[in-house]
Formats: structure tokens, C-alpha cells, sequence
């Protein structure tokens, strides 16, 4: 099977998440600055082609102006900066985006989160429909067009910003969820559908039913894969490396760590507890694919542990699966990027997704 080249990207920590021990916070490694300036640094060293900047309203730094102020550090590497659309008027955004965009050369992605605002509590299906709302909005503004919307949440008619000249293009668009109305959001308008971890056979399912829906709209979509990772030259080494991220883990404080996250209800966490409630007794769910993680965070919950040849076999199954995108991380952030890029990197068929 001949395979397009995939997009490898990297998870800078903006959210107080990097460990040496998870669960077990430290000092040296909480959000900052510096320290998640150095993730982006290390990932654009190692060859990465593009960098997650997440976002959290409770936790860690602000996105927007991390992502601002990174973007005159890099030279060749692609920002995906997450926005919490709940957080954002949209007009505002478009403006923010177009700048960002202008300083970093072109090379901004946008990962489009379905949230409320902080302190409001707003129902899945309002919140999906706001999201709708605001990815036809940004769209509009950052193509350079006129903007008559009339809507449920805004209603706004203006000109775009006049630093976006006609005709510009929106930066690609990354979106996940799997409720009903997550992939209705997705089919309609995003760029590319980001999955979580889950078995084989579960990837290729998603694939082929958001594939259908977009279809429905006269779209097509890429689709991208956020998951953890764990390589070391012998597959003994990895899951060694496995069990000590995991030593000093005290359950209460996994529990605890996993509900102050604020997507903590959401039909794909809980798709990622079931992932690791069904897992063998040494957290495995299928082959390479290690549940662990998720004892100690919301959201993205397991890990490809192994050896090179492993780790690069995994991918390469996903890729044949459907999958165009890769977002990895690991713990501490900054050595597991250098760990990946040195064993694995080199050898994957890679870069920047086209659109």
C-alpha cells in the first residue's frame, strides 16, 4: 500500500501536565514560559513537523499568548494552537488567528474545542451548536469575506479585519469528539477529526462513520490520532519505563487529577476509562497499546510502548487504518520528544499535512 507522507507533531505541557512520576507534581516541570518553550524548541530540533499548544482555563498558561510569543522563536515547525471557543467572541478570534498566523509565516493549525465559558454551564447539545456557529464565523473572517451571520449565540454582520485580504485561507481546522453531535460539528465543518487512543478495530469504525457523514455534506476529512508515547531499544526497557512513570501514583490522587478536568463527563473520557477497564491486568489493551496513563489524566488515556521497530509497526498500522496525523506526546515532555525523534522519527515517511 502506497501511503501518503503523515503529519508527526508534539504536545507542548501549557496545562500543568508534565511529570517525572505522574501524579507527582514538580516544581521544574510546572507550565511556564521557559519550560514549555524548551518542548517547542526540543520538537522543532528534533524534526517534528507541527506542535500542540493546548488549552485549559484553570490550568497552567494562557494559549493565545504562548502561542503569540513561540511564534517568533520557531523557523520551520507549525503551531496547532488550541482555542476553547466557549472563552473567545469570534470576530476577536479571527483577529488574534490572522495575527498569529502572519507572525509565524503561515504555518498556524487551529484546534477547534466545543467549551463553555469559565463558570457557565451550558447543555452538549447548545454548546455543539454555539461551536457550529463560531467555526462558520472564523471561517468567513479568515477567508477575507463579509460577515452576515444570524444566529442561536451571535449575530454580527461586519467586514472582515483588513489585515485579512480577500481570499485568504483559513488555517486547517483539528476538532475531536465522539457524542453524536461532536461528529456532526466535525463532518460539517472541521479539517481534521482527532481521535483518542482505542483498539484497532474501534479506529477503523470511527473512520468509516465519520467518512459517511462528511460525505453527507459533500466534505472529506484527514484524521488525526492523539496518543502518548514510550520507546526505548528494547520493548523490556519501555515497559520498564512504563511501570516507573507509574510508581509513585497514589489512586486517590489519579482520581482526583482526572476530575478537575473539565471535559471529565464527556462521552470520550469515558470512552477512555472503558478502554482501561477492559485492558488486561498489566494495562494492556491490545498489543504495544498501554492503558496506564489514563490512571492519572482526563482525556487522552494510553500509551505505544515498545521498541523501535514497535512503536514505528503501531504507526504504521494506524496510518493503513486511515490515519494522516500523528499528535504524540510523553513523560517528561521534553525527553520523550528527543527519545522519539533519535529511535523512531527518522524513519517514518512525514510532513506537514497539505490542504
Amino acid at each position: 500500500m502506497t501511503l501518503d507522507p503523515c503529519e508527526i507533531s508534539w504536545f507542548s505541557a501549557l496545562c500543568d501536565d508534565d511529570y517525572e512520576f505522574l501524579g507527582q507534581p514538580d516544581p521544574m516541570l510546572r507550565s511556564s514560559w521557559e519550560h514549555c518553550r524548551n518542548i517547542v524548541t526540543t520538537a522543532e530540533e528534533g524534526g517534528f513537523d507541527n506542535v500542540l499548544l493546548p488549552s485549559g482555563y484553570a490550568l497552567g498558561i494562557d494559549t493565545t499568548a504562548f502561542a503569540a510569543a513561540i511564534a517568533t522563536q520557531v523557523r520551520r515547525i507549525k503551531l496547532l494552537m488550541a482555542v476553547r471557543i466557549g472563552e473567545m467572541w469570534p470576530a476577536q478570534l479571527a483577529r488574534q488567528i490572522a495575527t498569529i498566523d502572519q507572525i509565524v509565516g503561515g504555518r498556524l493549525n487551529i484546534n477547534v474545542i466545543s467549551s463553555e465559558m469559565p463558570g457557565e454551564t451550558l447543555d452538549g447539545g447548545a454548546r455543539y451548536e454555539r461551536t457550529t456557529e463560531a467555526i462558520e464565523i472564523l471561517r468567513t473572517l479568515l477567508s477575507g469575506q463579509p460577515l452576515d451571520h444570524q444566529g442561536r449565540f451571535w449575530n454580527l454582520k461586519l467586514d472582515a479585519p483588513r489585515m485579512i485580504a480577500p481570499g485568504s485561507k483559513c488555517p486547517p481546522l483539528y476538532f475531536g469528539g465522539l457524542s453524536e453531535p461532536a461528529r456532526e460539528v466535525a463532518a460539517k465543518g472541521c479539517d481534521v477529526y482527532l481521535m483518542w487512543p482505542d483498539r484497532m478495530e474501534a479506529v477503523k469504525e470511527t473512520i468509516a462513520d465519520m467518512r459517511a457523514r462528511a460525505a453527507k455534506y459533500g466534505r472529506s476529512l484527514r484524521f488525526g490520532y492523539r496518543v502518548h508515547v514510550i520507546v526505548r531499544e528494547t520493548e523490556a526497557d519501555a515497559r520498564l519505563a512504563a511501570d516507573r512513570l507509574l510508581s509513585r501514583l497514589d489512586a486517590a490522587e489519579g482520581a482526583a487529577i482526572r476530575a478537575r478536568s473539565l471535559d471529565s463527563q464527556s462521552v470520550g473520557v469515558q470512552a477512555q476509562a472503558a478502554l482501561r477497564e477492559t485492558a488486561s491486568d498489566d494495562g494492556y489493551a491490545e498489543d504495544n497499546l498501554w492503558t496506564g496513563i489514563g490512571r492519572a489524566r482526563s482525556g487522552c488515556g494510553a500509551a505505544i510502548v515498545g521498541d523501535p521497530d514497535q512503536v514505528l509497526a503501531k504507526l504504521q498500522a494506524y496510518r493503513e487504518a486511515g490515519i494522516d496525523a500523528f499528535i504524540l506526546s510523553g513523560y517528561p515532555h521534553a525527553r520523550e520528544a528527543d527519545l522519539f525523534a533519535r529511535h523512531v522519527l527518522p524513519r517514518i515517511d512525514h510532513g506537514p499535512l497539505a490542504f
